[in-house]
């Protein structure tokens, strides 16, 4: 495991949490004294948002019709 000055750290942070998030753990060290270890977070996989309301509403039948004679009105197209 690489040990990285805090000085060093503080001047490559970015690349360093892109290191980091690929799955390289390191240590910061200060005056050569280690600190910190530094590694990825495990994260749980995102869940699908798709039907996440599934059973609490309800989407009435004429759903995509609602509303479409003020919708012509507005664009003057009422019959």
């Amino acid at each position: 495991m690489n040990t990285i000055n805090i000085d060093e750290a503080q001047s490559q942070l970015p690349s360093l949490v892109d290191r980091a998030a690929r799955g390289e753990s390191f240590v910061i060290a200060k005056g050569g004294k280690p600190l910190v270890k530094v590694s990825a977070l495990e994260a749980p996989a995102e869940s699908s948002r798709l039907g996440f309301l599934e059973g609490e509403i309800e989407v009435p039948d004429d759903f995509d019709r609602m509303g479409e004679r003020e919708i012509a009105a507005l664009f003057g197209m009422s019959e």
